[in-house]
C-alpha cells in the first residue's frame, strides 16, 4: 500500500524527528481509513480507490492520457459508488488535516522549548558579536526586517514572545517605548459566520475527538518507549478508539441536513470559544508577563485584554435579511448564557480550592464587611450555609458569588422573551451581576484577602483573567449595514416630513453634509413611532433603536462599532451618525455618543477615495467632538482646557477606527492592485489622522484565502506599513480559518502569540522601505498593469461570464447549506457585481483555477523586466529579500500557484462546457493557461526557487500531499456536475438512471472533499 506522503528533499524543519512522526501518523490513519473502508464498504470500494489514486500517482499526473483513463473508469461507476468513493477521499483529507494540524501544534511546542532553551543559553555565552550589535542604538530598528527576511532561519525562530523580548533588549530599544507601546497594546480578533465554514459542528466533535486520542496515542508510544517496550495496551487501545470514530464518522451525514439560521452560526463560531480559547486564554497573558520579566523586569506588562476578540455573527446584516434586531438580541443573550455558564463552573472548582480556616489565616476586613452586605441581601443562603461554612469565609462568599451567578443566568434566560423582557427592566434586584465589572469586584476582592496574607490562587486569577477579557459578552458584537440602505432610510424621512426643497437623493455630496450636518445640532427629533415607513427603512431604524437597547441592558461593552460597507463619501458617515442620534445613541447637545462608525472601504475606486473622505469628516467640529469623548474635549485636545475632565464615554477616547476590504478590493481589480491599494490607503489615512491629531486604529477585513486577504498573520502584520499599527489593530478571522487557527489548544494560543509578537515587532521596529519613493513608484506601475490585465478577462471578455458559469462549480456551490446569508448581495441579474467575494473564490479553487489570487501578476513583471531584464530582475529580487510588503505579496502568489493545477483545470473546461461554447471556452482557458505559466516562471526568478515553495518545506509538503491526492475528487465531481446538468437539462436517458437530489448530494460532496483537500474554501 502506497504512503501518500512524498519525500522530503530538504529537513522540514527544525526537528528532525518531526517528520518522522507525521509520516508515521500518516500511515497510521491511512491504514484505519482503508480498514474502515473494506469493513463498511468490501474490498471492492478499496480496490476503486487505489485504482483511483494509482492513477493519479505522480508519475500518472504527468501522462498525456491520464484524463482519458480515469475518466473512463470514473463514467463506468454508477452513481452510488460514485457517491461512496467521494465520502471516502473527502474522509480521508479531514483525517490528514487532522494529523497535520495536531503535529503543527507538536511542532510548536517543541519550538517553544527550544526557543526558550536558545535564549537561556544565549544569555549565558553572550558573543562578542551580540554585543556590538547592542550598541548601534541610533538605529534602533532600521535593519531588523532587513535581516529577519533575508534570514530564514531567523524568521522560522520569530513570533514568540521568548524570542521578542530577548531581541528588542539586544537592540537596545528604549524601555519607555516599549513600556508605552505595552500600556497601548490593543489586539482585536473578529470572528464572522460568512459561508466559509463547510464543516458541520457534528463533525467538528468528531475531528476534535480524533485529535484527543491521537495525543493519547502518543504519551501511551513515549511511555513504553521510555521502558524499553515495543508496543502497550493504552497504544493499543487507542488505535482501537481511533478505528471506531472513523466508522462512527462514516456513518455519520458529512452535509448540513438544513440552511444554518443565523443562530445556529452563532453556535458554529462560539464553539472554539467554549472548547479551547476560554481555557487558552489566561496562558497567553501569562506567557507574555514571564517572557517581558526575564528581559525587562522593570517594566509592566499590559492590561489582561491586550488581545480581545469580537463577533459579526448575529450583527453583521450587510445583504442578509435573516440578520434582524430579534436575532440580534437572541445573540448578546445566547453569547452570555454561554459565559455566565463558564463562570459558575469555575465556582465549583475555586471552592474546592479555596478552604483557608479563620482559625488558620487572617481575612481583609473588607471581605469581613462585604459577608456582612451579602448577610443581610442573601439571608436565605447565610440561613443555609452560615454553620457549614463559619470558619471558612471565603467558600462562603463564593457561595453568595455563585447564587447571584445563577440569578443573572436565570434573568439572562427570560431575556430572550419580549414580554419578559418589559418585566425585568422594571424590577429593582440587587441579588444579580449586572455587569461583568460587578462580578470582578467580588473576586478581586477575594483575591486582595488572599494576597495580604500571602496566598495566591492560580485558578483565581486565571478566572479573573478570563472575566477581564471576556467579561459578561463574551465577545464585542459588531454591526454591520451597506451604505445605500441608510441614504433610503434618510431620503425616506425626508420626503414624509417634507423638511427639503428637492428630495434628498437629488442632492450633491455638499449639500447634503450640510443638510445632516446642521440636522446633528438640532435637539428636534425627525423620527415619531407611528411614522409609515417602509420595511427596509423601518428595519434601519430599529436596528439602531436595538443597539441602543442592548447597551442598556448589557453595558456599552456589548456593541460599539457600526460598520458601514461600501462607503462612498462623507455623507455615508454622518447618515448614520443622525439615525444613531435618533435612536439615543448620539446627544447633539455635547456632541457624545456611545457608538463608533467606522466606514469600509472596500473597491480600489473607494480606497483611493478614503482620504479625502476622512479628511472631510475631520474637518467638521462635531464629527472630532464626537470623536474626542464631546465638545469639552476638543478643547482640551486644543490645549485651552486646564480643568480634569471626566473620562470619555467610548474608551480609548479620540480613536477613529477604519476598515479596508480585501474582499472587494481583490474581486474588483485582482490581487496585485488590490494589496497595493490597500498598502497605499494605510499610509495615507494614517497620515490624515495624524494631521487631525486622531489616533486610528485600521480593521483589516481579511478572509481565509489568499484571494481575500488571507495567509500567515505574523508575516502579513509585518509587512503593514510603518506606524500605521502602533499598538492596535483589528482583524477578521472566519471560516476554515477559526478550524486551522483554534481547534486545538496549542495551535490557539501559538496563532494569537505570534499576531502579538507581531504587533509589538511592527509597531517598535517598522520597517523605512515603504517610504522609499522610486520603490512606490514602481509598484504603482506593476499594480497598474495588472489591474488592467486582470480587468480584461474578469469583466471586458464578452466570454467570461458564460465560462465562470459553466467551468466552475458556481451553480452548485450556491446550493450549499452552509451559510445562512444569500451568495448575492442582490437578487436579479447573474453577474459579477452582486455575486460575493466568497463563492467566487471557492468556485475557482474547486476547479483548480484559483484565479483570483495570481492572475494579472506576471504580465506586470513580465512588462517592467523587459525593460532591462538583468538589471531589473535583480531590483525585484532584491525587494523580495529586503521589503516585506514585496515579500508577503510574492510568497502569496507563490503559495496560491503551487496549487494551481491546470491539467485539473482543463478537464473541468473540456467536460464541462456544451459543444457550443467549446471554442471560446478554449480560447479563454489558453489565455489563463499563458498568463500562469509566465506567472510561475517570474516568481520562480525572483524567489530563486527551483520548484515552488522551495523556502517553505513543510507548506511545499503538505500541498504536495494534496495536489497528488486530490485529483480523483476533481474527477468525481467533473463526472457529477456533468451529470447533474444533464439531468437539470431534461435528459430522458439521465432521468432513467439518477434522480435530482442523489445527483446533487453526490456533487456536494465532493465540494466538501475538495474544500477539505486544499484547507481552503472561500
Amino acid at each position: 500500500m502506497n504512503v501518500l506522503v512524498p519525500e522530503c528533499e530538504t529537513a522540514m524543519n527544525y526537528f528532525s524527528t518531526s517528520d518522522l512522526f507525521l509520516q508515521q501518523r500518516l500511515k497510521l490513519v491511512e491504514d484505519l481509513w482503508q480498514a474502515v473502508l473494506q469493513v463498511e464498504c468490501g474490498q471492492a470500494l478499496v480496490d476503486l480507490l487505489n485504482q483511483l489514486r494509482s492513477i493519479c500517482s505522480a508519475d500518472g499526473h504527468k501522462g498525456e492520457n491520464l484524463a482519458s483513463s480515469i475518466s473512463a473508469l470514473i463514467e463506468e461507476l454508477d452513481l452510488d459508488d460514485a457517491v461512496k468513493a467521494s465520502r471516502a477521499f473527502a474522509l480521508y483529507f479531514q483525517l490528514v488535516n487532522i494529523v497535520e494540524q495536531h503535529y503543527e501544534q507538536r511542532d510548536q511546542q517543541l519550538s517553544r522549548r527550544a526557543t526558550y532553551h536558545e535564549e537561556k543559553k544565549q544569555n549565558k555565552e553572550k558573543t562578542k558579536e551580540q554585543a556590538e550589535d547592542s550598541l548601534i542604538a541610533e538605529t534602533v530598528g532600521k535593519d531588523w526586517l532587513e535581516k529577519n527576511w533575508s534570514d530564514d532561519d531567523s524568521f522560522q525562530k520569530a513570533g514568540l514572545f521568548h524570542w521578542l523580548f530577548p531581541y528588542l533588549k539586544q537592540l537596545n530599544v528604549p524601555p519607555q517605548q516599549i513600556q508605552r507601546l505595552l500600556d497601548e497594546l490593543d489586539v482585536c480578533l473578529v470572528f464572522t459566520a460568512h459561508p466559509t465554514e463547510i464543516v458541520r459542528h457534528t463533525i467538528r466533535r468528531k475531528q476534535r475527538r480524533i485529535a484527543n486520542i491521537l495525543r493519547k496515542l502518543d504519551q501511551a508510544e513515549e511511555s513504553f518507549r521510555g521502558m524499553g517496550l515495543s508496543n502497550s495496551w493504552e497504544s493499543i487501545a487507542a488505535k482501537e478508539q481511533l478505528m471506531e470514530e472513523i466508522r462512527l464518522w462514516w456513518r455519520t451525514d458529512e452535509l448540513h441536513q438544513f440552511k444554518p439560521t443565523v443562530l445556529d452560526e452563532v453556535d458554529y463560531a462560539l464553539h472554539y470559544f467554549d472548547e479551547v480559547l476560554f481555557e487558552a486564554i489566561p496562558q497567553l497573558a501569562g506567557r507574555l508577563k514571564k517572557s517581558l520579566q526575564s528581559s525587562f523586569p522593570s517594566l509592566r506588562p499590559p492590561k489582561n485584554n491586550f488581545c480581545r476578540f469580537g463577533s459579526w455573527v448575529g450583527g453583521d446584516r450587510d445583504g442578509n435579511p435573516f440578520v434582524t434586531p430579534e436575532v440580534t438580541w437572541d445573540t448578546a443573550c445566547y453569547q452570555r448564557g454561554k459565559v455566565l455558564d463558564k463562570y459558575l463552573h469555575s465556582m465549583g472548582e475555586l471552592s474546592a480550592v479555596l478552604s483557608p480556616s479563620r482559625h488558620w489565616c487572617s481575612i481583609l476586613t473588607d471581605l469581613i464587611d462585604s459577608l456582612e452586605q451579602d448577610k443581610q441581601d442573601m439571608p436565605e443562603i447565610y440561613d443555609n450555609l452560615a454553620l457549614r461554612y463559619r470558619q471558612e469565609p471565603y467558600r462562603l462568599k463564593l457561595a453568595y458569588i455563585q447564587t447571584r451567578l445563577e440569578n443573572t443566568i436565570k434573568r439572562n434566560q427570560r431575556l430572550t422573551n419580549p414580554e419578559e423582557r418589559q418585566l425585568l427592566s422594571r424590577q429593582k434586584d440587587l441579588n444579580y451581576y449586572k455587569t461583568g465589572n460587578d462580578f470582578l469586584e467580588d473576586l478581586r476582592l477575594i483575591q486582595r484577602s488572599l494576597e495580604a496574607t500571602g496566598l495566591t490562587c492560580i485558578e483565581l486569577t486565571n478566572l479573573i483573567t478570563q472575566v477581564e477579557i471576556f467579561g459578561f459578552n463574551l465577545a464585542q458584537l459588531d454591526f454591520r449595514q451597506e451604505s445605500t440602505r441608510h441614504a433610503e432610510a434618510i431620503a425616506e424621512i425626508a420626503e414624509y416630513i417634507e423638511i427639503l426643497p428637492k428630495p434628498y437623493t437629488e442632492l450633491s455630496e455638499t449639500e447634503r453634509i450640510a443638510w445632516l450636518a446642521a440636522e446633528l445640532k438640532s435637539r428636534r427629533p425627525l423620527i415619531t413611532q407611528d411614522m409609515p415607513f417602509s420595511e427596509r427603512t423601518r428595519e434601519t431604524i430599529d436596528t439602531l433603536k436595538m443597539l441602543k437597547q442592548l447597551q442598556i441592558e448589557f453595558g456599552l461593552e456589548i456593541c460599539q462599532t457600526y460598520i458601514i460597507s461600501m462607503t462612498n463619501e462623507a455623507s455615508d458617515v454622518l447618515e448614520v451618525l443622525l439615525l444613531a442620534q435618533e435612536a439615543g445613541l448620539y446627544d447633539p447637545a455635547t456632541s457624545t455618543s456611545t457608538v463608533r462608525i467606522a466606514p469600509l472601504f472596500e473597491t480600489v475606486d473607494d480606497l483611493k477615495n478614503a482620504p479625502k473622505i476622512m479628511q472631510t469628516l475631520f474637518e467638521l467640529p462635531l464629527y472630532r467632538a464626537t470623536l474626542a469623548g464631546g465638545y469639552d474635549y476638543i478643547e482640551q485636545l486644543k490645549g485651552n482646557c486646564d480643568q480634569e475632565l471626566p473620562p470619555s464615554v467610548l474608551q480609548p477616547a479620540n480613536l477613529q477606527e477604519i476598515m479596508v476590504g480585501y474582499s472587494d478590493s481583490n474581486k474588483d481589480s485582482g490581487f496585485l492592485s488590490s494589496n497595493w491599494e490597500i498598502h497605499k490607503a494605510q499610509k495615507a489615512l494614517h497620515k490624515v489622522a495624524q494631521a487631525y491629531r486622531v489616533n486610528l486604529r485600521l480593521f483589516h477585513g481579511r478572509g481565509g484565502s489568499v484571494g481575500r486577504g488571507g495567509g500567515p498573520s505574523y508575516a502579513a502584520i509585518l509587512a503593514q506599513p510603518r506606524a500605521t499599527v502602533n499598538g492596535r489593530i483589528k482583524i477578521t478571522e472566519q471560516g476554515e480559518v477559526l478550524a486551522s487557527k483554534y481547534s486545538l489548544p496549542e495551535l490557539a494560543l501559538y496563532n494569537l502569540e505570534t499576531m502579538v509578537t507581531a504587533v509589538i515587532q511592527s509597531s517598535l521596529l517598522g520597517s523605512g522601505f515603504d517610504d522609499i519613493e522610486p520603490w512606490n513608484r514602481i509598484m504603482e506601475d506593476l499594480s497598474s498593469t495588472s489591474r488592467k490585465v486582470y480587468r480584461q478577462l474578469i469583466y471586458e471578455d464578452p466570454d467570461f461570464i458564460d465560462f465562470f458559469l459553466s467551468v466552475t462549480p458556481i451553480p452548485e456551490i450556491s446550493q450549499l447549506q452552509i451559510s445562512s446569508r444569500p451568495a448575492r448581495r442582490k437578487s436579479g441579474k447573474q453577474d459579477l457585481s452582486t455575486l460575493r467575494a466568497i463563492p467566487w473564490v471557492f468556485s475557482w479553487t474547486q476547479s483548480r483555477f484559483l484565479l483570483p489570487a495570481w492572475y494579472g501578476v506576471g504580465t506586470a513583471l513580465e512588462l517592467f523586466l523587459v525593460q532591462d531584464p538583468e538589471e531589473n530582475l535583480k531590483l525585484l529580487r532584491y525587494y523580495y529579500f529586503k521589503w516585506p510588503f514585496f515579500k508577503v505579496v510574492i510568497s502569496k502568489v507563490e503559495m496560491t500557484l503551487s496549487k494551481v493545477d491546470l491539467q485539473m483545470a482543463r478537464h473541468y473546461v473540456e467536460e464541462l462546457s456544451k459543444p457550443e461554447d467549446k471554442e471560446r471556452f478554449e480560447r479563454l482557458y489558453d489565455r489563463i493557461s499563458e498568463e500562469y505559466h509566465l506567472t510561475r516562471t517570474l516568481i520562480q526568478a525572483i524567489t530563486g526557487h527551483g520548484r515552488l515553495l522551495d523556502g517553505d518545506p513543510n507548506l511545499q509538503r503538505s500541498v504536495d500531499l494534496r495536489n497528488r491526492s486530490i485529483l480523483p475528487l476533481g474527477f468525481l465531481q467533473v463526472s457529477l456536475i456533468k451529470r447533474l446538468r444533464q439531468f437539470q437539462a431534461q435528459s430522458a436517458i439521465i432521468h432513467y438512471r439518477y434522480n435530482k437530489e442523489d445527483l446533487l448530494r453526490g456533487a456536494m460532496l465532493t465540494i466538501n472533499g475538495i474544500a477539505a483537500g486544499m484547507r481552503n474554501t472561500g
